[in-house]
This record gives structure tokens, C-alpha cells and sequence, in this order.
């Protein structure tokens, strides 16, 4: 017997009638205090910086051909030494090129100082205590000087994406929808920087990759949105544009949903499963929905109906308006 309500996905409304502007200036204030404590937390503590933008030592760690590493082991070995990020991945071996799980690449922090000598040969010292006899090979140590270059690299990547949304948008939309879309990611990016300070997540380049991602999904809801608006303004000439704007965030609320729901449920599962080095990727990323998903009803929208759009000879939308006089049907 079919059961009935199922699928869930029924039981969501197929149309609402929700009010977003008329909050949207709680919404406002609501956002300025995170965005403004996210900016303080980024230089007060600092980001809790992974190797690849704090520098450490790299080593090729392998066993006879035919033996396999325990990856997590190698990496708990090393973790107990409290050197902070410890980065652990199974490559192929040199002179087979075949990843058979016996040859592993650790990279570790070296603690401000520390001799760098030393702190190697704990970590040897370690791994073979734990793992049995194994083989020390391509021992490296990257300053601080290439990892600052990195990190800039990084943050100029990001810069970069936004700038590049904010043309995507100024030209297929008009300026202030270009204007309300950046102001959005910047809050979806600064607000994702917030959590990496909180938790203390070790922000490396996987992290510049999740929030690269964040921007992407972002900028996506934001023109489902905005794009619903465009149509409506031409289709709704003499409604309010408050109204419209309302109209338009109701009209693609389920996709919303239904898309950043099925986003973070994949992500969750991530998070519990990937391990300690998707972790934290799977986690800001989750975030980054949530934040994005709001941006486009609370940031990006409001924008617009604060600067004002012209549509069909309407003067009175060309006009800013004051976001707490928002009427109600």
C-alpha cells in the first residue's frame, strides 16, 4: 500500500504568500552586525592559517611495494605531536607510477621557533613507532615567503570572481542588479570568513576552494531571483515594487529549497564521512548555502528596491523607497 504524502516534496507548498520586505530592514540590521563582527574576527583573532598559507615541511613516507599505509594512522601519529595542520594523501610510487598504498605524502606544520631539523626527526621518529619500518624520502621545507605569496594568490582569486559576477550581472540585468548581486557575495564572503573564525577551521587552500564554490552558488540563486523579477516587472507594470519583489522571492522560494536542502544534505554527509581533511571544506561550504540563500531575499533584493528600477514609463518605481513602509495585501 502506497503510503500517503509521499513524496515528501508534497508537502511543501506549492505557492506561498510570505512577506520578505517588510522585514527586510531587521534583516539589514541583522546582517550588518554579522558582516561587521565577521571583518573584526579576520584580524581579531586571525585566520587559523593551514600549511599551505603558514609554510612546513613535506615528506614522501613508503613502505615496501606490496604493503600497504594506514593513512589515518600515519596521520594520528603525527597529530599527537601537536605540530597543528597535518596533511596526509597516497600517491604513486616513483619508479612504478602505480598508487599501490604503500607510498604516502605527509605534510606537517613547523612551530614558530622550533629547528626545523629536529622537529623531522620527531615526526620520523613517530610515523616509525607507529607504522613499522618505513623509508624517509624528498624532504622539503616551505618558508613562510612562498606561502605569504599563496595566500595572496588566493585572495586576489577570490577578488576576482567577484569582480567578474558583478560584469555577468551588469550586463545581462541593470546596474543595480549588478550592485545588489556583489553586495551580496560580499556578505556570503565575509560572513563564511566569520565561521572559519569561529571554528577555528584551518583555512587553506581547500577552504579558498570552498568559498570560490560559495560565490558560484551564490551568484546562482541570486539571478533565479532576479531574473523571476525581471519578468515580473514587465508582466506586473502598475504593482508596487515591493509587491513584485515579494511576488518574485515566493514564486522561486521551492526551488530554492528544494535545491540548497538537497545541496546541504550531500555536503552533511561529507562532513561526517570525508574525514578530518574535508571537514572543514564541507562544513564553510554548507554555510555558504545557508548565508547565500538569504543574501538573495535580504541583501540583493532590497538593494534594488532601495535604488528603484524604470519600467514602463512607472515613475514611482524609479524612486528610492523606505524599506520599513513595505505594504501588505
Amino acid at each position: 500500500m502506497a503510503m500517503r504524502g509521499w513524496p515528501l516534496i508534497k508537502l511543501l507548498p506549492v505557492k506561498t504568500n510570505l512577506h520578505f520586505v517588510a522585514f527586510a530592514k531587521y534583516a539589514a540590521g541583522l546582517s550588518a552586525v554579522l558582516v561587521i563582527a565577521s571583518l573584526i574576527g579576520v584580524f581579531y583573532p586571525g585566520l587559523n592559517m593551514g600549511i599551505d598559507f603558514r609554510g612546513g615541511a613535506s615528506m614522501e613516507v613508503a613502505k615496501p611495494a606490496g604493503q600497504v599505509i594506514d593513512l589515518e594512522e600515519l596521520r594520528g601519529a603525527v597529530d599527537e605531536l601537536g605540530l597543528g595542520d597535518v596533511q596526509v594523501q597516497g600517491i604513486a610510487r616513483l619508479e612504478s607510477d602505480v598508487n599501490d598504498g604503500s607510498t604516502a605524502l605527509l605534510r606537517f606544520q613547523i612551530p614558530e621557533g622550533q629547528d626545523q631539523t629536529q622537529v623531522v626527526r620527531q615526526v620520523e621518529a613517530a610515523v616509525s613507532s607507529a607504522i613499522g619500518d618505513v623509508t624517509y624520502s624528498g624532504v622539503a621545507v616551505v618558508g613562510s615567503k612562498v606561502s605569504g605569496e599563496l595566500f595572496q594568490s588566493g585572495l586576489m582569486a577570490l577578488g576576482l570572481a567577484v569582480v567578474l559576477m558583478f560584469a555577468y550581472i551588469w550586463f545581462r540585468f541593470e546596474p543595480q542588479f549588478g550592485f545588489g548581486a556583489v553586495a551580496g557575495l560580499l556578505h556570503d564572503v565575509i560572513l563564511v570568513f566569520g565561521l572559519i573564525v569561529v571554528m577555528r577551521l584551518e583555512f587553506s587552500l581547500n577552504m579558498v576552494a570552498a568559498i570560490l564554490t560559495v560565490i558560484g552558488y551564490s551568484m546562482n540563486d541570486t539571478v533565479v531571483v532576479f531574473d523571476r523579477l525581471r519578468e515580473n516587472l514587465r508582466k506586473y507594470k502598475t504593482m508596487p515594487l515591493r509587491e513584485v519583489i515579494d511576488l518574485s522571492i515566493n514564486e522561486t522560494l521551492s526551488r530554492t529549497i528544494i535545491t540548497g536542502f538537497t545541496a546541504v544534505m550531500v555536503l552533511a554527509a561529507l562532513a561526517l564521512l570525508g574525514g578530518p581533511t574535508l571537514f572543514g571544506f564541507s562544513i564553510a561550504l554548507m554555510f555558504g548555502i545557508v548565508v547565500g540563500t538569504y543574501s538573495s531575499i535580504y541583501v540583493g533584493a532590497p538593494i534594488i528596491l532601495l535604488w528603484g528600477v524604470k519600467r514602463g514609463g512607472a515613475a514611482d518605481d524609479a524612486r528610492p523607497v523606505k524599506l520599513g513602509m513595505a505594504s501588505r495585501p
